[in-house]
This record gives C-alpha cells, structure tokens and sequence, in this order.
C-alpha cells in the first residue's frame, strides 16, 4: 500500500459498489517523501491503529460520514472500548483510486471531472492552526510559490506564530512527489463542484477542532495535520484513510514537537538531507535516483519515538494499551536530546 502501512483487499469496489478492505498500520515511518526508511518504531502501527479508530468513531457518533468500520481482533470487527489489547488492523469501505493520466512530466486530472462518485478525492487537505517551525509555509514564501495574501497575512510570519484563523491548505495526493496547490488548482483538479468543494473545507475545520479540542486534554497543541477525503456512492464527502495521530497531526507539547517532527530534525542535521534538498532541485519526479540510503537513527532517539507514540494513545483514549511513561516525562527528555 505505501511506506507506512499496508492494505488486503477482501472486496473490491466497482463503479456501482464500495468495496471493503483491510488496513496493517505497520511499524515503518517515512520522512520527507523518501519512503521507508530503515528503522521501525516499535510498536508505532498499533498506536497509530488506536488513535486513529478513537477520531473516527468521535466523528460517527457525531454524524459525519467516514469510511471507518471498525477495528479487528481475532478475526471480529470490534470498536475501540471492545479491544482486550491493542490491534494494528484496522477494516473500512474501500472506494476507487483512480489515478491522473501523466504525459510529458505533466498530470492531468480531465478523468476526476467525467467521474460521478465512489473514488478518492486526489487531494491532501492540510489545516494550519500555527506556523511551527519546520513548516513548509516559511519555504514556500521564501520561494515565491506562496503568498501572504494566499494564507490572509498582512506580514511576514514567525516560526511559532498562532493563526487568529485556521488555514486549509492542499496538496497532491496521487503524484510522484507531494506538490502544494492554490485553492483553485485544489478545485480544479478533484474533480468537485465549487460548493462541494466548500463543504470539504467546512468539514475540514470541524475536524480541526474536534482534534484540538481533544489533545488540549492531554496538554497538547494542535499546530497543523492532514486528513483525506472520497466520494461515496451518493457522493456525499466521506472522510478517509488515517486522522489525528502522530503520522498525520504536528502537535506540540511547551514548544517540543510531539511526532515524527523528532526524527524530521534529527535528519535535516545530515548530509543525506542535503542530498535530498539538491536532487529535487535537479528532477523532482526521479530524485530518489540521486540519493544514498539515509543512515539509521540513534537507538536512544528511536526508542523514546516508540514510547511517544505509545504513551499518546494511551492518553488520548484514556486506557493503557501500552506500558510506557507519561507522555510529559517523555518529552522533557526529548528537549534533553534535541
């Protein structure tokens, strides 16, 4: 399936069906578009299972439509507080993937608009509550591809600055290589209506502060995260994939980053980021050709990633899955290390 988790396909959806499928929340991790890299987090795919389940069935019990069915154990569908112990498999209503045509290094989307439903949406929605430091937004201002009236700044932002309002920002889903995108390219290619479009943005900040509203609980500020979307077989948006875990969600804990964020700065401080930040620069469609193998992270650093992922479920969902200190605790010690 990808460089974090796999997929079994138990039926597969048609034009006039939904399918259902199967995911494995592995224990890889991937930074920086590379794919997997060579180091698993111990125990990550389970706590990422639990997490995830935790929004999706918060979002059910209010109504929203999500492609979540539940969690497996023993081979049953089970929901969350129905578990004896932590799963990674996690089942949903599949839909179609259908992929852009590419011609000449160029996407085209044209097939997104002949569709009526029951397909993923080819975006990522991005929602920003503050601009951390790392974020993508200070690069792109750098470089022109943004602007501050994009994200309704009258200046320049500092790292670490709080949004009076949210951002919904896009990106590719199904290319090659992430590539962020104004309001109207996001429009124009998902293949949605104008209002449609406004409905998924809505959604968007509804799920936006259902997370924030949540991990304030346990401390914690929700600075920016991602979620996907699908069209049904009435074309109602349909919430999919993974939200508000530590793989999709930046949250901060007294200015310590709470996610894969740890092992993004331990890297960017290599020679292997430096490769990576040249090859894009040379082919972002083949860069990968141009870069080494990234080293391995610090033992220390990979199993203090572990006890974080796990300590968050256990805290989020108020149940412990996972032995593990408290999540607080751990995060000092990050601020020791980095």
């Amino acid at each position: 399936m990808g460089s974090v988790k796999d997929l079994i396909i138990i039926e597969s959806p048609t034009e006039k069906s939904l399918g259902r499928g199967r995911f494995v929340f592995s224990d890889r991790y991937s930074v920086f578009d590379y794919g997997e890299m060579p180091d698993h987090i111990d125990d990550k795919g389970k706590a990422i299972c639990i997490a995830t389940a935790y929004f999706f069935e918060k979002l059910e019990n209010l109504g929203i439509k999500t492609h979540y069915v539940g969690l497996v154990e023993d081979d049953k569908i089970k929901t969350l507080y129905e578990l004896k112990k932590p799963t990674n498999v996690m089942e949903f209503k599949m839909v179609r993937v259908i992929k852009p045509d590419l011609k000449d290094n160029i996407y085209d989307y044209s097939v997104f608009k002949k569709e009526k439903s029951n397909f993923l949406i080819p975006l990522e929605v991005i929602y920003r509550n503050s601009l951390p430091e790392g974020s993508s937004i200070f690069k792109r201002l750098k470089e022109g591809s943004l602007t501050l009236q994009d994200i309704g700044l009258e200046e320049m932002p500092e790292p670490g600055q709080k949004l009076e309002k949210p951002i919904v920002d896009f990106s590719t889903k199904l290319e090659v290589n992430d590539r962020y995108l104004s309001r109207k390219e996001a429009l124009e290619i998902s293949g949605l209506y104008e209002s449609e479009f406004e409905k998924l943005i809505n959604l968007t900040l509804f799920i936006d502060d259902l997370i924030t509203e949540e991990t304030r609980k346990i401390n914690l500020n929700n600075e920016d995260g991602k979620v996907e979307y699908a069209l049904d077989l009435e074309r109602n948006i349909m919430l999919v994939d993974a939200l508000g875990t530590l793989d999709e969600c930046r949250f901060t804990f007294e200015g310590i980053p709470v996610s894969k964020e740890i092992a993004r700065i331990y890297y960017r401080k290599t020679d292997w980021y430096k490769e990576i930040e040249e090859a894009k620069k040379k082919d972002r469609f083949h860069w990968k050709d141009y870069v080494s193998s990234p080293p391995q992270l610090p033992k220390q650093i990979r199993e203090l990633i572990s006890l974080i992922y796990k300590a968050y479920a256990n805290e989020l969902t108020g149940i412990e899955w996972f032995e593990t200190s408290p999540l607080k605790d751990l995060l000092y010690r990050v601020k020791e290390l980095i």
